[in-house]
């Protein structure tokens, strides 16, 4: 697990529980924006040791992703995975605050049961 305060657990591996996330979060109306991935950082420097396992073939992954509502500042959401799990958690910070309304919107999306993207039978939502 991470140390982000996850509110949402989903059994799945990183890439695709982002992408069950950013498709629901989109299909309400919201732009999401991907602006870090750990993987793809790490390929800029061949030499750079996984955090989790210290090994090449690690599937340790983080994803930052800004999700925006039209007239509110964007909310920052992290995604964190290892070993076929992902947390997801927001960024509430005294430096950077989360829009409670925003993040009320997101909580609700991504645990209502509609539209089925993808079925995920182990996701825990907090």
């Amino acid at each position: 697990m991470n140390d982000y305060g996850s509110f949402l657990t989903l059994e799945v591996p990183c890439d695709e529980a982002v992408k069950w996330v950013s498709d629901r979060v989109s299909y309400a109306g919201l732009s999401v924006i991907r602006t870090f991935d750990l993987q793809v950082a790490r390929h800029a420097q061949m030499a750079c040791p996984c955090p989790h396992h210290g090994t090449d073939s690690c599937d340790c992954q983080m994803v930052v992703l800004l999700v925006y509502q039209s007239d509110r500042r964007p909310l920052t959401m992290i995604a964190h995975g290892y070993s076929g799990q992902t947390w997801f958690s927001v960024v509430d910070t005294p430096g950077q605050r989360a829009d409670p309304h925003l993040e009320a919107i997101i909580r609700r999306l991504l645990s209502s049961p509609f539209p089925p993207f993808v079925n995920f039978v182990n996701a825990t939502v907090i």
